[in-house]
């Protein structure tokens, strides 16, 4: 079993920045190090959508390209933590956004289904 707390949203203004944090543990035999880690989000009335992904250690990372150059996804394994650094946030960014923990080869990190671990969700608003 593996639980994740996202923690961090909130309001902010168009073009200001926010820090989202997702607490990891895990009750099996893997560390949370062995699990690669991405940030989802939701918007009202719109399917869950992509937004960043980091592979073990860091090694590797994946953005959706809206994102890409404004937001920033790491981990502090020593933690057992993953952040999502967001600047020049917009209106559009508006959403619920979901941690997710998932493992394996051969796994597509931009997909909702390569991950069968989720926190409930913090929520972000923009205003313009």
């Amino acid at each position: 079993q593996v639980q994740l707390v996202e923690s961090g949203g909130g309001l902010v203004q168009a073009g200001g920045s926010l820090r989202l944090s997702c607490a990891a543990s895990v009750r099996t035999f893997r560390s949370v190090s062995t699990f690669f880690m991405g940030w989802f989000r939701q918007a009202p009335g719109k399917e869950r959508e992509f937004v960043a992904a980091i592979r073990r250690s860091g090694s590797d990372t994946y953005y959706q390209d809206s994102v890409k150059g404004r937001f920033t996804i790491s981990r502090d394994d020593d933690k057992d933590t993953v952040f999502l650094q967001m600047n020049r946030l917009k209106a559009e960014d508006t959403a619920v956004y979901y941690c997710a923990a998932g493992w394996g080869a051969g796994v597509a990190l931009v997909s909702v289904t390569g991950y069968p671990y989720w926190g409930q969700g913090t929520q972000v608003t923009v205003s313009s």
